[in-house]
C-alpha cells in the first residue's frame, strides 16, 4: 500500500508546473482581452463572450488535468478507430454543418455548437504518430512516407473543401515535422514541402498578375486558360514518363532529378486548379494581399492595415486596458479571435507583446524538452506534432497581425475566443503532460 502512495506521489512530482503556468497565464490574459473586445466606444460591455471563454477554459483545464493522469499510450491501439469517427464527423460537416464566416465547418443547434476540424488535429497527431511508430521496422521509407501522406490528405482536403483554408493548413508542417522526426528521407519531405509552395504560388499568381501588374502576362495564360493548361499538364507528363523510364532503363542519377523537379511542378499545377475551383475567391486575395495591403485597403487589405494601426499606436507601455480605440471603435474585424493580439499589443504595448512571446516560448521549450525526453518514441512523435501545432499556430496568427503572414483564420491558441480551439489546445497540453509524466517508464 505504502509503496503504491509512494509511486503516485512520485509520479505527481513530473507534474509540469510550469507549462501548466504558462498555459493558464495565456488564457487568462486571453480572457481579460475578450472582454475589453466586447467594450463599444462609450466604455459599455456589449458581448458576453469572455463570460463563454472562462467556462470553456475552467471546463478545459478539467480536461487537461484528466488527460494528464491517464496513460496516454493506452489510446495507441484505437487511434485508427479514432481516426475514422473523425473522418466520419468531418464528412457529416461538410453535408449537414452550418456556415460560419463563410466556411461549412460547424455542426450543433443555435448557440451551441462545435468545430470538428479543430478536433481533428489531436486525433491526426496522435494517428500518425502510431503509424510512424509501428511502420518503422516492417515497411520501407516510400511506403511509410506515401501512407503517411494519406492520413494527412484525407482530412485535410475535408476540411478545404468546407472551405477552410487556415484549419487544413496546420496539417501540413504537423505531417512534415512528423515525418522527419520518424526518419523519412529529406528527399521526399523536401518534395512534399516543394509542391505545398509551388500550389501555393500557383494559385495566386493569375491574381497577383491582374492585380499588382494591373496587366496580363502572356505566361500566365498558363494558370488562366484552361487549353493551354491541359497542353502544360500533357508535356509535363510526358517528361515525367521519359525520365522515369530512362532512370529504370540507364540507372542515371540525372533521370531520377529531372523526374522529382518534373513531378512537383506537374502536381503543383494540378492542385492550384483544384484550389482555384474549391477556394473563395476572398480567400485566395488574403494570399495576394499580405504583400501589399493598400493595393485593396477597404477590401481585402482593410484587416491588416487596421491590424498594424493598432500594433503601432500600442508604443511601448501600451495605451491601457480597456483604453484601445481600434477595437473599442470595432475597426478591427474578428477583433476577439484573430486579431486579438492586436488588442492586446494597443493596449498592453510593445512590454505586452514581449509577455506573450514570453510565456509561448515557455511553451515550446517545455514541449520541445517532453519530446526529447519521451520514454518512447508514439510520445515522442506526439510531442513534436503537438509543438508543431502549437508554433504554427502562433508564427502565423502573430504574422498575420503585423502584416507579415495572409490572413488565414488561424486563432492565438489559448488567447483568441472560442471554446474547440481552446479545449484543442489544453487537451494537446494534457498530452504533452501525460507523456511527461510517463517518460521514465518506456
Amino acid at each position: 500500500m505504502e509503496i503504491g502512495i509512494s509511486f503516485r506521489i512520485k509520479k505527481f512530482t513530473h507534474f509540469d508546473f510550469t507549462l501548466c503556468f504558462s498555459v493558464l497565464a495565456l488564457t487568462i490574459i486571453g480572457i481579460l482581452f475578450i472582454y475589453s473586445s466586447g467594450i463599444n466606444s462609450s466604455g459599455e460591455s456589449v458581448s458576453i463572450e469572455y463570460i463563454k471563454q472562462i467556462f470553456w477554459a475552467a471546463s478545459g483545464f478539467i480536461i487537461l488535468l484528466f488527460i494528464s493522469i491517464n496513460d496516454y499510450r493506452r489510446i495507441a491501439d484505437r487511434t485508427f478507430i479514432l481516426f475514422l469517427i473523425m473522418i466520419v464527423m468531418l464528412i457529416y460537416t461538410r453535408l449537414f454543418g452550418r456556415y460560419v464566416n463563410g466556411a461549412k465547418s460547424w455542426i450543433g443547434v443555435g448557440e451551441l455548437g462545435i468545430q470538428p476540424s479543430e478536433f481533428s488535429k489531436i486525433i491526426y497527431i496522435l494517428y500518425l504518430a502510431h503509424y510512424l511508430n509501428t511502420s518503422e521496422k516492417n515497411e520501407k521509407q516510400f511506403t511509410r512516407f506515401a501512407k503517411a501522406g494519406i492520413i494527412m490528405a484525407v482530412p485535410m482536403v475535408l476540411i478545404l473543401s468546407q472551405p477552410d483554408l487556415g484549419t487544413s493548413s496546420v496539417f501540413f508542417p504537423i505531417f512534415l515535422t512528423m515525418c522527419f522526426m520518424a526518419g523519412i528521407p529529406l528527399r521526399y519531405i523536401f518534395m512534399v514541402f516543394m509542391f505545398g509552395v509551388c500550389t501555393i504560388v500557383f494559385t495566386i499568381l493569375p491574381y497577383w498578375d491582374d492585380i499588382v501588374l494591373g496587366r496580363s502576362l502572356p505566361v500566365m495564360r498558363v494558370f488562366t486558360d484552361f487549353r493551354i493548361t491541359l497542353v502544360a499538364v500533357i508535356v509535363l507528363s510526358f517528361i515525367l514518363a521519359l525520365s522515369m523510364a530512362g532512370r529504370f532503363t540507364f540507372k542515371a542519377k540525372y533521370y531520377y532529378w529531372i523526374a522529382y523537379g518534373t513531378g512537383i511542378v506537374l502536381a503543383s499545377l494540378i492542385a492550384s486548379l483544384a484550389g482555384n475551383k474549391v477556394l473563395k475567391e476572398y480567400q485566395i486575395m488574403r494570399l495576394v494581399i499580405f504583400l501589399n495591403p493598400y493595393i485593396d485597403e477597404r477590401g481585402a487589405g482593410w484587416n491588416i492595415i487596421q491590424s498594424l494601426t493598432a500594433i503601432g499606436s500600442g508604443g511601448l507601455f501600451g495605451r491601457g486596458f480597456l483604453n484601445g480605440t481600434q477595437s473599442h471603435y470595432r475597426f478591427l474585424p474578428q477583433q476577439s479571435t484573430d486579431f486579438i493580439f492586436s488588442i492586446l499589443t494597443e493596449e498592453w504595448g510593445f512590454i505586452g507583446g514581449i509577455i506573450v512571446f514570453i510565456l509561448y516560448g515557455i511553451i515550446f521549450k517545455r514541449g520541445l524538452n517532453i519530446m526529447k525526453n519521451a520514454g518512447n518514441n508514439f510520445g515522442s512523435l506526439a510531442a513534436c506534432g503537438i509543438v508543431t501545432m502549437f508554433a504554427f499556430h502562433f508564427m502565423v496568427n502573430i504574422g498575420m497581425v503585423m502584416g507579415t503572414m495572409p490572413v488565414t483564420g488561424i486563432p492565438l491558441l489559448f488567447l483568441s475566443y472560442g471554446g474547440s480551439s481552446l479545449w484543442t489546445a489544453m487537451t494537446a497540453v494534457g498530452i504533452l503532460m501525460s507523456v511527461n509524466m510517463r517518460r521514465l517508464e518506456g
